[in-house]
């Protein structure tokens, strides 16, 4: 086999080892990038599913809560009474599940900023 000892062949394979380093750098970030993204969709559909059980559970109470109350209620102030109290059982419902979609945003973001923070290569 025939021997090349020219000085640019010294250049070019290492010039062809970089290049192929920063493809495989490049691959692997994209690969990790890929599994983080799909980690986090993950987690997504298990907590909507989660939440999606918790809602349709407390619902159901409040739900079983007012009609427990509607047959209790006798009289006009009873109604009013049933109606000031599933009231604000509703408004503490709506603050509780304000504030849990509010964390759930704030994870979210951070999981996201997490994700595109590992910056790709050149």
């Amino acid at each position: 086999m025939l021997e090349f000892y020219e000085p640019g062949a010294a250049i070019i394979e290492d010039s062809v080892a970089h290049a192929v380093a920063r493809v495989t750098k490049a691959n692997r970030s994209a690969l990790d990038f890929m599994f983080s993204a799909q980690k986090v969709m993950l987690e997504e559909i298990a907590f909507v599913s989660t939440e999606m059980f918790d809602r349709t559970r407390t619902e159901m109470h409040l739900f079983s809560e007012i009609a427990s109350k509607v047959a209790g209620a006798h009289s006009v102030k009873d109604m009013k009474a049933m109606c000031e109290e599933c009231g604000q059982h509703q408004i503490d419902f709506i603050r509780r599940d304000s504030e849990r979609l509010f964390k759930h945003g704030e994870r979210m973001i951070e999981a996201t900023s997490k994700l595109l923070a590992n910056p790709l290569p050149n």
